[in-house]
């Protein structure tokens, strides 16, 4: 690598390899499955944060901005945030393939090959080896669990599945998750994580190593956790007993029994506090829904229907009080290893801002995911099979009820109104990452809908 003031290994660099930088990056990052921005134009590329993590692999944050209009005392535009590991070579690997960003053709690195680090072998394994060992690089900072060694020589493979981070997994031994979209404070997925292996509550698997920077402000990066590698995630699972027209509820019945160990656990791990007012909630919910209607012209039908589920929030029962949750609870978010449901990835929803995600919130909101995703299960198949999902409903709630000492099934107007929210929020992310999908979000508003008018 050329020798430039700005990789130096361990230091933060300025904003000088952006001149090499920024067109390569203006084009590939919108191609990234966990770029929020696909449906903005990139108008401007600011450097946060750059260090040489090891010879020819530099760690970024970068702000992607959507405005060219600058924001009042000189802060960077509207945007996001995002983590970047790219790997830059002289002569680089013909057998990059799809790492490959591009030749930089100015500035301190022309002449050099850019490509994204995690999907070249060598700098997976580098990376594995700078969180194996805690320290410091730069604003980097690498922790662990010291009763839990992680071997050296872990053969890193890059998971392919849709996901709005990025995943590698070592010697079939450790997942490393490495956050995209970085936002200031403690990322939940390791919060949480933590939290729950302290209480004992094995359905979730224990952080054993993570980074987080300091620079420009504090944020989780990455954390590793053990792998169940002969698990099965609740999606292919049910989406298999669809296919081969086999039963789920048992299933279902057993992941609600886990979700409530886990709400239970998270309750006394942290404060819970009163359930919130519904008029203040009922307007979040409105006002996400009149948002998500603006972007998406076919839901401006359904809003008056859909707002009744919000309205009648102030009339019902407050429910169980609000306490830390998942946050995106839904089939793709739980493995099953044996006969046991364990939950993973704790983020929340990552297009809300992380101090929502860190709240207290209603238990029913990750049970009206939950529900969503059965619904989305079912509409998988040709012909639609309502009793199906109706069937995975009732057992879900029924296990949860048995462990939790409430019942979903009784907090009608409480469960519609999130599952209503669920639903436009599907809309929304649909509409923008997977179009395709979106006629299966809709069909849930159509009905739900017309329940409200």
């Amino acid at each position: 690598m050329q020798k430039t003031a700005t990789a130096r290994p361990g230091r933060t660099a300025d904003a000088g390899p952006m001149a090499s930088l920024s067109g390569l990056l203006r084009e590939w990052l919108p191609r990234q499955r966990w770029f929020a921005g696909k449906d903005r134009p990139v108008t401007d590329l600011v450097l946060l944060s750059m260090t040489e993590l090891f010879p020819g692999c530099l760690h970024l944050l970068v702000h992607a901005g959507h405005s060219a209009v600058p924001s009042p005392g000189g802060a960077p535009p509207a945007g996001d945030c995002y983590q970047l590991l790219l790997g830059v070579r002289q002569n680089p690997s013909p057998r990059l393939g799809r790492a490959l960003i591009g030749r930089a053709q100015e500035g301190p690195l022309a002449g050099m090959t850019v490509f994204d680090a995690l999907q070249d072998p060598r700098s997976a394994q580098l990376l594995l080896e700078r969180l194996r060992h805690p320290g410091e690089a730069g604003p980097l900072r690498f922790e662990g669990d010291p009763s839990v060694p992680v071997p050296a020589g872990l053969v890193p493979r890059l998971l392919d599945a849709e996901q709005s981070n990025s995943s590698l997994v070592y010697g079939d031994a450790f997942i490393l998750k490495l956050f995209r979209r970085i936002q200031p404070g403690v990322n939940p997925d390791l919060e949480l994580s933590g939290a729950l292996a302290g209480q004992g509550c094995r359905r979730v698997p224990a952080p054993v190593a993570w980074f987080r920077t300091t620079s420009p402000w504090e944020a989780t990066l990455g954390v590793v956790q053990p792998f169940l590698r002969d698990a099965s995630d609740g999606w292919t699972l049910a989406l298999a007993a669809l296919a081969s027209g086999d039963d789920f509820t048992a299933e279902a019945r057993q992941l609600g029994r886990a979700t409530a160990e886990v709400h239970l656990a998270l309750a006394s791990a942290f404060p819970s506090r009163a359930h919130g007012e519904n008029g203040r909630m009922a307007a979040a919910m409105t006002e996400r829904l009149e948002l998500a209607a603006h972007f998406v012209p076919a839901l401006q039908p359904h809003v008056p229907g859909l707002r009744t589920a919000f309205g009648a929030l102030a009339g019902c029962d407050p429910g169980p009080p609000d306490q830390r949750i998942h946050g995106d609870l839904h089939l793709g978010q739980v493995l099953r290893a044996g006969r046991e449901w364990f939950v993973i990835d704790f983020e929340g929803e990552p297009s809300r801002p992380l101090a929502e995600r860190r709240g207290v919130h209603s238990p029913v909101r990750d049970i009206a995911g939950m529900l969503r995703s059965f619904d989305y299960a079912a509409r998988q198949r040709r012909p639609w099979r309502p009793e199906w999902a109706r069937r995975c409903r009732e057992a879900y709630c029924a296990g949860y009820a048995s462990l939790a000492g409430w019942d979903p099934r009784k907090k009608h107007g409480l469960l519609r109104a999130y599952e209503t929210d669920r639903a436009v929020y599907e809309v929304l992310y649909e509409a923008r990452h997977r179009p395709d999908w979106l006629p299966v979000p809709m069909a849930a508003i159509e009905r739900l809908a017309v329940r409200g008018a």
